[in-house]
This record gives structure tokens, C-alpha cells and sequence, in this order.
């Protein structure tokens, strides 16, 4: 959190796994940068990876703001993780000792923690869902859900997002931008959303 004049500015990291979906880390840039232009100017975003260039899942090259080794976690207000493609390795990193830490300091500090589609699977490896609600990627005969039941968790399974105290999951690349809104609320406030999604030209 750093402090500007009068404006409180928050802190959020943007956790990108090798193989991430693009998509799904955008809704948090274009959600939060509006809010930074249009909004009440309070959000920043830094993204942050375990490697100096990361491979996306549909094949280009993503750089990251920050290394993860460069940061102090205590710095940031909340955490954002979007989902990938295990033929793109995404779960190499994102099941990673290193991922699930920065999971749990956010957990631990009761901090909001936004997740899109099989993010939910980094969350529960990472132990902070364990016997919670949470949802993740649903698609008949996909086994993703299951898998997110055998971490422990209470998996929610007719709901596209599901929040459990500080923590939304949700099942797919569809819900992306409610997940960067319900982050937003967490930051700001509803009124703001409102403000940032009629500029944005939400209806």
C-alpha cells in the first residue's frame, strides 16, 4: 500500500505461471488500469513471474514487471492468478513450493485472493482451500474438478464463481472479467465497479 497526497494506492500481484492464459491476465491489467485512469485512482498492478520471460499458452512471450525473487510479498494488498493449459506446463510453476507460498502469505494476512478457471487447482495445492468452497474449470467429462475435490476442497459445482471468505474461484475463461470486478469491489468499493464498468461501456 503506498500513500499519495490524500490517496491510499493499493498493491496488486499479478501471479503469472509459465503458461498462463493470456486472456485471463488481461481482465486484471484492462479492470484495474481503468480504474487507474477512470476510476478513483487507486489500484495499482504489478505482474510478477519465477522467470525473466514467460511462455503463454497460445505460444507468444510474455516479460514480467518483477521477478518474484525482486519483491517483498508484504508490499502487495492482494493477489490475482490467472489459469493455463497444462500442455503449456502452466502446473510446472503454478504447483510450485515457490507458488504455493505466496498463496499462503496472502491467505495468512487475510488479503483478497482472485483466481480464474484452474487457478483454483493452485490454491488448492497450496493447502489455503482445504475444507472450503471453491469451484474450478467445469466441463463435462473434464476431470478438473475432481481433481480441486481430492485437495480437500468442498467443490461447488453449479456455480461459475464461488467466493469463500477472501478467495473467488471460478469455472472458466467466461467468468475472467467478473473475477477482475469482484476484485475491484474488494479494492475500491460498488460504486466505483459502477463507475468503472459504465466508462468501460458495461450496460
Amino acid at each position: 500500500m503506498l500513500i499519495k497526497g490524500e490517496i491510499i494506492i493499493t498493491k496488486t500481484l499479478l501471479l503469472l505461471a509459465n503458461g498462463f492464459e493470456s486472456y485471463e491476465a488481461s481482465v486484471f491489467t484492462d479492470v484495474l488500469g481503468w480504474n487507474l485512469y477512470e476510476g478513483d485512482k487507486t489500484t495499482e498492478l504489478v505482474s510478477v513471474g519465477m522467470h525473466p520471460q514467460l511462455k503463454c499458452t497460445w505460444g507468444y512471450s510474455n516479460i514480467p514487471n518483477k521477478q518474484l525473487d525482486e519483491i517483498d510479498l508484504n508490499d502487495y494488498d492482494a493477489l490475482a492468478i490467472p489459469g493455463g493449459f497444462e500442455e503449456a506446463d502452466f502446473y510446472q510453476d503454478a504447483f510450485s513450493s515457490d507458488f504455493s507460498q505466496v498463496i499462503r502469505n496472502f491467505d495468512d494476512r487475510n488479503k483478497p485472493i482472485a483466481s480464474i478457471c484452474v487457478a483454483a487447482l493452485a490454491l488448492g495445492k497450496s493447502g489455503v482451500l482445504n475444507n472450503r468452497q471453491a469451484t474450478t474449470y467445469s466441463f463435462p467429462n473434464n476431470p478438473r474438478q475432481d481433481q480441486l475435490a481430492a485437495m480437500g476442497v468442498k467443490v461447488i459445482r453449479d456455480k461459475s464463481l464461488v467466493v469463500d471468505k477472501n478467495i473467488v474461484t471460478s469455472s472458466s475463461p467466461a467468468t475472467a472479467l467478473d473475477v477482475a470486478f469482484w476484485l475491484l469491489e474488494q479494492l475500491t468499493d460498488s460504486q466505483n465497479v459502477k463507475n468503472v464498468k459504465a466508462r468501460m461501456g458495461f450496460k
